[in-house]
């Protein structure tokens, strides 16, 4: 059977687990841990607190050597609210297409990649590659932060890490990270008609989103150039406010979900100070006027790290060998990818079919992207175990 069809085998198998990021995934790194070791290749299922989330680690071939690490994550989205003409969880064949959840982001890698271990090991390089999928990457990417520690500890450094999310085959090799904030202002609550008893939490909060934009503003006028983003600068949005209880109450309490999505050579933690700096000193009077009451708090829900572009990244150059379009873009959206690179090796984001598919309903996936996937990685991984087997 062709490795393309067994790709495809594998991927229904994949898809029929329902791995929403809020469920379990821990049934379908089991379900990789069995299909790795009828290979004889023995895996690492390596579990979160509750025992529930699961990354899994594997090394296919001769232990040892640097060997080339793909990775990907087997949680997906959900699908509540969206329209599907089929089962979302039951992979459908429809004109050439693999219309399931996860089809593409980011099961159909996956899936290529396992269908690829047999023919390794058949072919007796002497070298290996490695294996390394994730939880929680639609969510925190607590999965690939927990990963790639544990692999860090250990001392492995793979030769370089290939990241398969769905980019239709383009390289990529830098991206901003991702951060979000919560800031709650807390002011006096008081009756409507006595404003000067009072302190307006969702004022406040008005002026705290007027820094926000201010400082984006700067941001925006200072822009990277030349740049391969299509925003060269770091963007904040404020995206949730909660806040009052009745229209003849002063606000007590005003809650602000905001985002930073921050340029690779910055910080989220701190445009976070600047802004917290800047709203401190705007809110110090009122503060002082109504202590010990009034006050200013901020906790971050999760900091996924801009992943960095370097000059000769091993990866780049081994997927220009064998890919058509050798350009090298930066992305819009934000992978595991910074801390992957945290283990100090270089990384590439590249893989099979389209980032607009991935979250929509009907999610698909390319039959033909699945065959040139593992075409790629038959060119990519033999040639670079066979130079490591030969060391």
């Amino acid at each position: 059977m062709p490795l393309f069809m067994q790709a495809e085998e594998i991927l229904a198998k994949l898809v029929a687990f329902d791995t929403t990021s809020w469920n379990s995934n821990r049934a379908c790194a089991e379900w990789i841990h069995d299909y790795l070791k009828g290979f004889g290749v023995e895996s690492e299922i390596v579990l979160d607190e509750s025992g529930e989330k699961a990354c899994l680690w594997a090394t296919v071939g001769q232990a040892g050597k640097p060997g080339v690490m793909l990775a990907g994550h087997t949680d997906v989205v959900p699908v509540e609210g969206q329209k599907w003409a089929s089962d979302p969880f039951a992979l459908n064949k429809r004109e050439g297409k693999l219309y399931g959840r996860g089809a593409v982001d980011m099961k159909g890698f996956i899936a290529c990649a396992l269908a690829f271990v047999p023919e390794f090991l058949e072919a007796k390089t002497g070298g290996c590659f490695h294996l390394a999928f994730t939880c929680d990457e639609e969510t925190s990417m607590v999965g690939a932060q927990r990963l790639a520690s544990a692999l860090k500890a250990k001392g492995v450094k793979p030769e370089w890490i290939w990241l398969g999310e769905p980019t239709g085959f383009r390289i990529i090799d830098e991206h901003k990270g991702c951060a979000a904030f919560v800031t709650e202002l807390t002011g006096v609550s008081a009756h409507s008609s006595l404003p000067d008893k009072g302190l307006n939490a969702i004022e406040m909060m008005a002026e705290f989103i007027e820094i926000i934009t201010k400082v984006q503003a700067r941001r925006k006028q200072e822009a990277f150039s030349p740049s391969k983003f299509d925003v060269p600068y770091t963007t904040i949005n404020p995206a949730i406010i909660k806040g009052g209880t009745a229209e003849n109450i002063i606000a007590e309490k005003c809650e602000l979900l905001w985002q930073v999505r921050v340029y690779p050579n910055e910080s989220a933690e701190d445009v976070r100070a600047e802004v917290e700096a800047l709203a401190a000193q705007r809110f110090a009077q009122r503060f002082t006027a109504f202590a010990p009451k009034a006050k200013m708090a901020t906790s971050k829900t999760f900091d996924i790290p801009p992943f960095q572009g370097r000059d000769g990244n091993r990866g780049t150059e081994a997927l220009r060998k064998v890919v058509k379009d050798v350009r090298v873009v930066a992305a819009g959206f934000a992978t595991e990818a910074g801390f992957f690179q945290e283990m100090g090796t270089d990384v590439v984001v590249f893989g099979p079919g389209f980032i607009d598919q991935a979250h929509q309903p009907d999610e698909f996936i390319d039959k033909k992207q699945l065959s040139s996937c593992v075409d790629l990685l038959r060119q990519v991984l033999l040639s670079s175990s066979a130079r490591d087997g030969a060391g």
